[in-house]
């Protein structure tokens, strides 16, 4: 399949623990909340992720489902399962228009973030935003200037980037903080992932009920272009363009997010972004294989690589530094460089993450007031470095950030 030859413009354009202490939110549009208080939860999409997302919510304590939205009907049904009593709609707004829910949890598809972000901060309620945080440049600019411009100051974000809550942040920052690991000059993260033949990855199966009176066919094309009603385009959105960032948006977001947040990187100076359809020739426009090359403003190169024909490389993040290397996959560790550390030891990390750790500190953080452990800020850096890459693919050429404009060039 030939790479689409458009460029897409619009690109430019501590784990807290306990319940303490009591604060009154006086949001606009919903109730004061006090600590011994149940937060009331309303989820706009209710797809795989978001019926996750109502698992771990309600089995944090004192929390309780209140209202679900979603365009496709069959998924208010089913999600109603986990809470008869919650309220239903297929318009989000009404969801927003309760003044009982405190807060919302957003897992659309990523071309409808940026309007349900916005429509929520105004709304005055506290969100917990799925990842990637913007789909675009532009997005992201006007979910700062919503959040910047927020209702109430206590109004709590956290961004779905869960590694950001897991003990494997206090290891790596503890490993770099020791000065053990030098100076770091580059990091190199990688995505592999295979499936069975015939088999594609991310597909889904289009069901007889996915029909025009069943999914809200406007509502879930947003700004996107307008489209004849395809239950296709609805239901494996994560193929396409005009609703997706393909893999970009939905792994390394949260690899470059872990890193982001332990070593405060800013947006890259560069971005160089190959690859192509390599493997799942069946009309997908997302690719399923790829390199992407940030060069950072810190004198970093930050390189991600990944594709959906082996798994042998698996999933993992090497940060290379003059005098020793954190190696992060499913444990954290630290390999000290012999040439210049000959007489250290390697180092395994030793800090537990608690179950439910990153939505337990969204709502510890909406009673207490503290910044959540991935805050809009990461989101807004990681979700410009996402943007570059793409832009960087759609242009076949190197995409660099002016920090002056914000801009991409």
């Amino acid at each position: 399949m030939e790479k689409r030859t458009q460029t897409r413009r619009n690109f430019l354009g501590n784990v807290a623990t306990g319940l303490a202490g009591t604060i009154a939110t006086g949001l606009p549009g919903s109730r004061a909340l006090a600590a011994n208080n149940k937060i009331r939860i309303g989820v706009i999409g209710a797809g795989d992720r978001g019926t996750q997302l109502i698992r771990e919510a309600t089995a944090c304590p004192d929390t309780e489902l209140a209202a679900i939205a979603d365009v496709y009907t069959r998924r208010l049904e089913d999600a109603t399962q986990l809470n008869p009593t919650a309220k239903t709609c297929t318009d989000y707004h009404q969801l927003l228009a309760d003044p009982s829910i405190d807060a919302v949890l957003i897992a659309t598809p990523q071309h409808l973030h940026a309007e349900c972000f916005i429509a929520a901060i105004a709304a005055g309620k506290h969100v917990y935003q799925e990842k990637a945080m913007a789909f675009t440049v532009d997005d992201a600019k006007r979910m700062r200037e919503a959040y910047n411009n927020r209702p109430n100051p206590n109004q709590i974000v956290q961004i779905g980037h869960q590694q950001c809550s897991s003990g494997q942040i206090t290891d790596a920052t503890n490993y770099l903080a020791s000065g053990s690991v030098g100076q770091v000059t580059a990091i190199r993260a990688r995505m592999y992932r295979n499936t069975p033949h015939g088999k594609p990855l991310w597909t889904r199966p289009v069901y007889p009920d996915m029909t025009p009176d069943r999914i809200a066919w406007n509502a879930f094309l947003g700004t996107a272009p307008p489209r004849d009603f395809d239950p296709d385009r609805y239901i494996n959105w994560r193929l396409f363009n005009d609703y997706s960032g393909g893999n970009v948006h939905e792994n390394m977001s949260h690899q470059i997010a872990f890193w982001y947040k332990v070593m405060d990187l800013q947006i890259p100076r560069a971005v160089t972004m190959t690859g192509d359809i390599y493997r799942w020739k069946d009309g997908r426009e997302v690719p399923d294989t790829m390199n992407v090359s940030m060069a950072h403003y810190e004198g970093i190169l930050f390189s991600w690589d990944s594709g959906f024909g082996n798994n042998q490389l698996g999933i993992s993040e090497d940060v290379l530094g003059t005098d020793g290397t954190i190696s992060k996959g499913q444990q954290i560790r630290y390999l000290p460089q012999k040439v210049t550390r000959p007489d250290a030891m390697e180092m395994m990390g030793q800090t537990a993450t608690p179950p439910r750790a990153h939505m337990q500190n969204f709502f510890d953080c909406i009673r207490t007031g503290r910044e959540t452990n991935c805050p809009f800020e990461i989101g807004y850096r990681v979700s410009v470095t996402c943007a570059m890459a793409l832009e960087s693919y759609c242009l076949g050429r190197t995409v660099y950030w002016d920090p002056a404009t914000e801009e991409l060039i």
